[in-house]
């Protein structure tokens, strides 16, 4: 049985005090069944590591750059991530590959970094509404995965979880439905059998993320293929971010009964 994982993406979004704020009410939510991650703007990572430490919630960042030092302004590497105190890294959220041009090459290689750095990585791949009207999601998926897999062994591949976001979902208010949701994770999981056998598709876990809130959190955590979720706006809210802790939870409960 594959852990929950649940994980906030906090984008550009909370002040110190704001983030401070919200720790505090995090910190006194049930965390025991599922793995729980933050992950906080640049700004806030070295005070929120302070008051996360010792706890069940994960620290995450939202991306880095694959050199771990250099002349790369405005940039973050994996070994400046790793002193501050994250466990957990996101790579190639669609808003980095849509609005900062990301591509498939780039993305490998901040796996690779992060990998390389003890990072636990999330990884983002999602199709456009264009390209899911088009009937290319499963083209466009395989050619993420590839890409984002490139020279990854079998070893290193047990330490990523896949965030599949459909980016037509993301931000919009409308979500995949849980049997549309299902499909591709399923699909996923058996491009996983196929480049890395049977053993490491089933223990990789692989989150939905697009507008998933604490309404609809129940109905796409019970789909078998969906291990738990990335979560954007609805982090910013300790009772929304519980709800769909307990969604993740009480589904995995359902699954085995």
């Amino acid at each position: 049985m594959r852990k929950p994982i649940i994980a906030g993406n906090w984008k550009m979004h909370l002040t110190l005090a704001e983030a401070h704020a919200l720790v505090r009410q995090l910190l006194g939510l049930d965390a025991k069944s599922v793995d729980v991650v933050i992950c906080p703007p640049f700004t806030a990572l070295s005070s929120v590591a302070a008051l996360v430490k010792g706890s069940r919630i994960g620290l995450g960042a939202q991306d880095l750059f694959w050199e771990p030092q250099g002349a790369f302004t405005g940039e973050v590497s994996p070994v400046m991530l790793v002193d501050v105190g994250c466990r957990y890294v996101i790579i190639g959220h669609s808003e980095r590959r849509t609005l900062f041009g990301e591509t498939d090459e780039s993305v490998n290689r901040k796996l690779v970094a992060a990998l390389k750095h003890g990072l636990l990585p999330i990884v983002c791949i999602g199709e456009t509404l264009a390209q899911r009207e088009g009937h290319q999601t499963f083209h466009v998926i395989t050619r993420q995965l590839e890409g984002a897999f490139t020279g990854i062994a079998e070893a290193d591949g047990a330490r990523i979880t896949l965030a599949y976001e459909p980016v037509w979902a993301i931000g919009t208010g409308r979500n995949a439905t849980p049997e549309q949701a299902q499909e591709v994770h399923a699909f996923i999981r058996q491009w996983l059998g196929k480049r890395f056998g049977s053993s490491l598709a089933d223990s990789l876990r692989i989150q939905y993320g697009g507008s998933v809130n604490a309404a609809n959190a129940a109905s796409l955590l019970q789909q078998l293929d969906v291990d738990g979720a990335l979560v954007g706006g609805a982090s910013l809210k300790a009772d929304a971010f519980g709800t769909i802790m307990k969604a993740a939870v009480e589904a995995k409960v359902k699954a085995v009964v």
